[in-house]
């Protein structure tokens, strides 16, 4: 299938092909290619052609945002298809976060060490409650209003 699919898009003169090796990255599907084309309607045209030839095969892809052709999305099942115009390839640059993602280090999180237990205070006096003073309020005489 990944032999069909850059042959299309060869015929198609898409530009810059990437074919990116996502085994151990993620489960989301085991390629990812990614490729441009001059303009939407190229775009569109590319993505066209892959699915006639997708079928051909007997997959029966998915595709997404074909009717702008700013960035297509043709999903064959193991293999995810990014067809960009070149200034949204640009923009998103989508190649670059999986590429990055098998070099980037794992963080291992150290286990953090107790803390020591700090002597309990007394505590403190508290106040009489509310019901407690509203009934001494009461009882002590009212203040007169000055004029």
């Amino acid at each position: 299938m990944v032999k069909t699919i850059l042959a299309s898009l060869d015929d198609d003169k898409a530009q810059e092909v990437l074919d990116i090796d996502l085994v151990g990255k993620t489960t989301i599907a085991d390629r990812m290619i990614v490729a441009s084309g001059t303009s939407g309607r190229m775009v569109s045209a590319m993505a066209q052609h892959l699915m006639t030839k997708l079928k051909d095969l007997g997959v029966k892809p998915r595709v997404e945002g074909e009717q702008h052709g700013d960035w297509v999305l043709v999903d064959a099942g193991d293999v995810i298809v990014h067809l960009f115009r070149p200034e949204v390839r640009a923009f998103y640059s989508i190649e670059r976060i999986w590429q990055n993602a098998a070099l980037t280090p794992a963080k291992v999180e150290k286990p953090k060490k107790p803390k020591k237990a700090m002597p309990k205070k007394a505590p403190a006096k508290k106040s009489a409650p509310k019901t407690a003073r509203k009934k001494a309020a009461a009882k002590a005489p009212a203040k007169k209003a000055r004029r």
